[in-house]
């Protein structure tokens, strides 16, 4: 018999979304092998589906519309001081999204628990994952520690506000064993890992749980233990360079894997879905329909991508596993909005990927967590136990000297004979907690809002006297849309035309108080060879399009908006990609940052 890991307590199946909200059906959808339900009531509900999709389908085409109707409507800025005042642009805002000020709660949160963003006057866009506690927790467990630690002989009390809300510790166990046995787990982790399977609405009757070092680690654990011997194929859907999936790819082909991957068509970088269905469905399926499926490999997913704001449907999923393939969902690029709205109820994964990170704009640091399907366990190998770690309570750590780094990495275990029992209040995750007061409606379509309101400003920034219209930025990825994802990927181009490099772009946001990050897509496919010869060239811009190995790669800029995000925030990344309208912009930021004393650094 299976045993049981004592960190969970089984909890009722996950009710319907009912919001409407939710594009992916992973819940909230009948059983359609109920045979109770009457042929009329069928076919009352599928009419009602029909009249939905073709409302849904008004809608966006609406949104669109309205979006780029509504701001700056054939009007360009060519200089950053024409651009209209932050007030001004936030009432055209909300007079075009009314529908905007019902998240008010969201910025009451945001005041209330995370009164540091606002402090420090700091955008921050360069958060992948979910968080897990609020600043304000942060700052009541160091008042707490000070206060122990200041009536205590054993250490000095902390001077830092990066006081870990709890620390890690590598286990040294068997991957296999470990998810059909458990371990031994504090009553933090074991708390912890509760609350983030009835946040994901997944059932430890279904699901076993491992927390892993980072996100990279869990990938390379499943590519570790799976059978390519006998399932021999990789697959994957990326538009962009992944450093967790590009070591899962290393590691999966010493074990004979063979990999492919999914291809982006030039330039919005949809799927190309011919090529991915083919590479998906088993030609000979229907050659025998009565033979046994075979195993074919693993079709690791993203859903959504975290560079370009790109949505691929969920059907995918579905058509990989009616062709034998086993599937690695890959959830750490979605926001608050999609996690919470994960039952899946349909689409059940053999393997389930996200991350966690500890305070918004304060702390990223944190844990991947990977999710293995109890039926699909059994066909792992032995492997080792490359970055499965525990939790450790804030009261087992030893804090680390001044002048250390302090990553939770570099804390000792202090071993304490007269250890009380952990506190419920340690493990309260409050950050998932206010994601759930929200609802997922609020959430999601303020992100909605904010993004493409900012994709829609930044196409309207061009650069002054130039006998060609040369825009300043240019979108990777879909504009105006909305299903979008809350990322954006674009490059900005100098009045010449030449691209200013990514991580320069993020050098000088930096200086600014604005977190944006860089990446680079691949996979790029072109429907038309000269599209592809144009865009090497430069197309009117230059240093585009680039070769690496064997494909064609493309350096970018990112930004992923949170759901503490406001339209401040995306405001600012506006006014400051505006300054590079500025010819001498780059030139004024260099002799600036040497004026002020700073270390000198090559822009």
């Amino acid at each position: 018999m299976q045993a049981t890991s004592s960190c969970f307590n089984e909890h009722a199946p996950a009710p319907p979304c009912l919001h409407g909200c939710c594009a992916m059906p992973f819940i909230g959808s009948h059983d359609p092998q109920d045979k109770n339900q009457s042929t009329s009531s069928y076919s009352n509900s599928n009419s009602k589906t029909k009249t939905a999709t073709t409302t849904t389908s008004i809608c966006r085409h609406t949104f669109a519309a309205t979006t780029a109707s509504s701001f700056f409507r054939d009007q360009l800025f060519t200089n950053h001081e024409s651009l209209p005042s932050f007030h001004d642009s936030f009432t055209q805002f909300t007079s075009t999204y009314p529908n905007y000020l019902d998240s008010s709660p969201v910025d009451e949160i945001r005041s209330r628990e995370y009164s540091h963003l606002t402090f420090s006057n700091h955008v921050c866009l360069d958060y992948i994952g979910i968080g897990l506690f609020s600043y304000s927790q942060l700052e009541k467990h160091l008042q707490q520690t000070v206060a122990a630690a200041s009536s205590s002989t054993i250490q000095p009390p902390p001077r830092r506000l990066d006081c870990p809300l709890f620390g890690v510790s590598h286990k040294l166990v068997n991957f296999k064993s470990e998810l059909l046995h458990g371990g031994q787990a504090s009553e933090l982790e074991c708390a912890i890992k509760r609350r983030i399977m009835d946040f994901l609405k997944i059932s430890s009757k279904d699901y076993s749980i491992v927390l892993t070092t980072n996100r990279s680690l869990a990938f390379k654990l499943v590519s570790e233990s799976y059978p390519f011997r006998s399932s021999k194929k990789l697959l994957t859907a990326y538009d962009y360079q992944s450093e967790a999936v590009e070591s899962m790819v290393r590691t999966s082909e010493t074990r004979g894997a063979k990999v492919m991957s999914a291809e982006f068509k030039w330039p919005r970088l949809r799927i190309n879905s011919e090529r991915l269905r083919n590479m998906i469905v088993n030609k000979s399926r229907n050659k025998n329909k009565n033979r046994k499926k075979k195993n074919r490999g693993l079709f690791v997913f993203p859903i959504q991508s975290r560079v370009t704001g790109g949505n691929y449907s969920y059907q995918w999923m579905s058509l990989a596993q009616e062709n034998g393939w086993h599937i690695l969902l890959d959830a750490c690029a979605l926001g608050p909005k999609d996690m919470g709205s994960f039952g899946l109820s349909i689409i059940k994964p053999d393997f389930f990927i996200c991350s966690f990170y500890k305070v918004f704009g304060e702390n990223p640091t944190g844990f991947g967590c990977l999710l293995v399907k109890k039926s699909a366990i059994p066909i792992l190998e032995d492997s080792g136990c490359t970055g499965i770690i525990n939790l450790i309570p804030p009261r087992n750590l030893l804090p680390i000297n001044e002048d250390s780094s302090g990553t939770d990495l570099e804390l000792a275990l202090l071993e304490v004979s007269d250890q009380k029992p952990i506190e419920e209040e340690e493990a309260e995750c409050r950050n998932l907690d206010h994601i759930e007061s929200l609802g997922l409606t609020m959430i999601g379509s303020r992100a909605r809002f904010l993004i493409n309101w900012l994709t829609n400003a930044l196409t309207k920034l061009n650069h002054p006297n130039a006998e060609k219209k040369l825009p300043l930025v240019r979108i990777y990825g879909p504009n105006v849309k909305f299903d979008r994802g809350p990322a954006l990927a674009f490059n900005v181009y100098d009045w010449k035309g030449e691209k200013i490099e990514p991580f320069l772009v993020q050098k000088l946001a930096d200086r600014n108080n604005i977190s944006l990050s860089y990446a680079v897509l691949h996979h790029i496919w072109f429907p038309d060879e000269k599209e592809r010869v144009l865009e090497k060239a430069g197309g009117g811009v230059s240093g585009n399009l680039k070769r690496q190995g064997d494909e064609n790669v493309i350096n970018v800029i990112t930004i992923a908006l949170g759901f503490l995000s406001n339209f401040e925030d995306v405001y600012k990344v506006w006014a400051f990609v505006a300054r590079f309208l500025d010819a001498d912009f780059v030139e004024k930021e260099r002799w600036r940052y040497t004026a002020l004393n700073q270390n000198t650094i090559e822009l």
